[in-house]
């Protein structure tokens, strides 16, 4: 079954451009003008994900992805925040209220539909209470690392790295997505970056012997195959 998009925009140009670009990727969806109907339709029908203008007539984005935060119902319902607010400050505003990515205007409706994919890449990965691969738990409710009953020393980041990986076992990500889906929000994060992690990781599991579980491959990436 596809993923169910609300989108909120009070310009009705912006609200054609969203849906024409769901459309073409296959992406069901329904279109709101304001935080009122937001609220009404995400009571009858929960989306999958939220896609939510700043600037809206009645209460803003901003305060609305707060009110969503807030309620047990709703606290974690992805939400991209849009918005033509290019300011750093802003930028910092959007992400602080409970929002997970953030897309500013004028944007391409190839990379809306990429940011959609990602953060709903993310929200199923996260929505595993834990998983368990020979002997290695990932515990998403304490953000814990158990090998053979004794616990890993990983920083958030090294987390978060693992958790994607261990949920796509054997599938190959570029170093380009792993940015995407792990460092969304850091625009000053290289590729390196992930290569650095990515040998941390191999460390802390080198006392169990699975360090060879996160493999290299040559021109495309890394991937998580148990061996």
């Amino acid at each position: 079954m596809p993923p169910r998009i609300l989108v909120v925009d009070d310009e009705q140009a912006i609200r054609e451009m969203v849906e024409f670009a769901l459309s073409r990727a296959g992406i069901d969806h329904v279109a709101v003008a304001n935080a009122e109907l937001a609220l009404e339709q995400i009571g009858r029908e929960p989306p999958d994900l939220l896609l939510l203008d700043w600037m809206l007539p009645d209460v803003s984005g901003v305060e609305l992805a707060r009110r969503l935060r807030g309620d047990p119902e709703t606290v974690s319902l992805p939400i991209i925040m849009l918005t033509a607010r290019g300011e750093e400050d802003d930028k910092v505003r959007s992400l602080e209220s409970g929002v997970d990515d953030y897309i500013t205007k004028p944007f391409s409706p190839r990379e809306l539909v990429a940011r959609i994919r990602a953060v709903l890449r993310r929200s199923v990965s996260s929505a595993l209470d834990e998983i368990t691969v020979d002997g290695v738990v990932l515990d998403n409710r304490s953000r814990r690392v158990r090998v053979d009953d004794s616990e890993l020393d990983l920083s958030l980041t090294e987390f978060d790295l693992l958790n994607l990986l261990m949920s796509n076992p054997d599938r190959v990500y570029s170093r380009a997505q792993l940015l995407d889906l792990v460092w969304p929000h850091n625009v000053h994060v290289g590729e390196r970056t992930v290569d650095v992690h990515i040998s941390a990781l191999r460390k802390a599991l080198e006392p169990t012997g699975r360090q060879t579980w996160i493999q290299t491959i040559r021109g495309a990436g890394y991937r998580f195959s148990p061996t």
